[in-house]
């Protein structure tokens, strides 16, 4: 099975943590007896001046093998102003020659889409182009954030009616999906997976030592500063916390990095929290398990997620996560035997991770739940879901070759 995977949200030479949940699903996939990729991973085309950090879009390379696996990086126009609207055509003409290009060397059977608007619309429109199905993967704020703006909306709904079936990462990004017409019959729920292999534990004391850190308590919060991910909150809570706790023997980490770091430093300061409040930075994905193995409580406070990996990942390394009960965390954290839910208010945040460090956690039932969430159990199902896809395709054309000739 040749498949042509499409998606701005891959890593690269410049943003390696980028989109590494789709990264680690298809190389999985690839790695599946019978299953080879290609990995068109468009990126703005971004003139020859340094106003904007958008100018390092210059600096990602046109191609490089990722982990094994082939990924080219056509640039496509981004029009100021128009941007929204004409995104995802702009991604689609900006790849087309190079999909034409790839088609002759690699007959791909289909297309693999991930985010609906604008990845998933850009692909749709090489798949009508090339005559292949394609499949999309909607994967959180294409579709609980997009979904606001009418004229996206309606966008969103052509790409997913235009897709022989679609994926979904969680049962309520499932229930969103429908909501804007696309039949249940055709979505399949395949939640993200955890690398086991990458993530697992290690003793507390040796990675605050890898990591230079105290050997005080520890809570890590792993995602970029950015206003969904809500560290503003975070950080309140953590501050009514220690106020209630009596005592500053507890350090907050914020791993990521983004545009909201001055405003985050200022309301460090403003809170009276530089003792105890440390803005990492960001840190290559495969050096996480370090901070999730030395924390004692993981938190994920976001207004918005669609199946968040940091929290498998931290539960992967035995380490047990409050999380904001939005989206697919809820049915990541089904149990309050690996963690905890709360609300976003700073105050709920603050109970909640007291209670998660008071308790005694049970790290074998920690563990053992992230475990039953693999990439290639992932993978494995995208196949049968491409399988289906291709096989419907091949039933099309045979009618169509049947009508024509009675």
């Amino acid at each position: 099975m040749k498949i042509l995977v499409f998606t701005s949200l891959y890593p690269n030479n410049v943003w390696p943590n980028h989109g590494v949940f789709v990264k680690e699903r298809m190389t999985a996939f690839s790695r599946l007896d019978g299953c080879e990729i290609r990995v068109i991973a468009p990126v703005p085309y971004f003139p020859p001046i340094n106003l904007t950090r958008l100018a390092q879009y210059r600096q990602v390379n046109s191609m490089e093998i990722v982990e094994g696996v082939p990924v080219y990086h056509p640039r496509y126009p981004l029009i100021p102003k128009l941007a929204m609207l004409l995104h995802g055509f702009g991604m689609f003409i900006g790849a087309l020659q190079l999909a034409r290009r790839l088609r002759r060397e690699f007959d791909f059977e289909a297309i693999d889409a991930h985010y609906v608007y604008p990845d998933g619309f850009a692909a749709a429109l090489l798949a009508k182009y090339f005559g292949v199905p394609m499949v999309v993967s909607a994967r959180g704020s294409d579709i609980n954030q997009f979904s606001a703006f009418p004229f996206i909306r309606k966008l969103l709904r052509c790409t997913l009616n235009q897709a022989n079936h679609a994926i979904a990462v969680c049962d309520a990004l499932k229930i969103a999906m429908m909501e804007l017409g696309c039949e249940s019959r055709k979505i399949t729920v395949i939640p993200n997976g955890v690398d086991t292999n990458k993530f697992h534990p290690i003793q507390k004391l040796e990675a605050k030592v890898r990591l230079g850190l105290p050997d005080t308590r520890l809570v890590v919060s792993v995602g970029g500063l950015i206003p969904r991910k809500d560290h503003d909150g975070l950080i309140k809570g953590f501050q009514q916390f220690l106020v209630a706790r009596g005592r500053r023997d507890v350090m907050l980490a914020i791993i990521g990095e983004g545009p909201l770091r001055k405003t985050l430093e200022r309301e460090i300061e403003i809170l009276g929290l530089r003792d105890c409040v440390r803005l990492v930075g960001a840190v290559p994905h495969h050096e996480l398990i370090n901070w999730y193995s030395a924390a004692d409580v993981s938190c994920l406070t976001s207004s918005r997620e669609g199946w968040a990996n940091v929290i498998l990942e931290s539960m992967a390394c035995g380490t047990p996560v409050v999380a904001t009960a939005v989206w697919g965390s809820p049915e990541i954290i089904s149990t309050d035997r690996v963690g905890l839910l709360t609300s976003r208010d700073p105050g709920d945040i603050a109970v909640a991770l007291g209670k998660a460090l008071e308790r005694l956690w049970d790290r074998d039932d920690i563990l053992a739940h992230a475990r039953r969430y693999t990439w290639r159990n992932a993978a494995e199902q995208v196949r049968a879901v491409l399988q289906g896809a291709i096989q419907e395709g091949k039933g099309r054309t045979k009618s169509l070759v049947a009508s024509a000739q009675s």
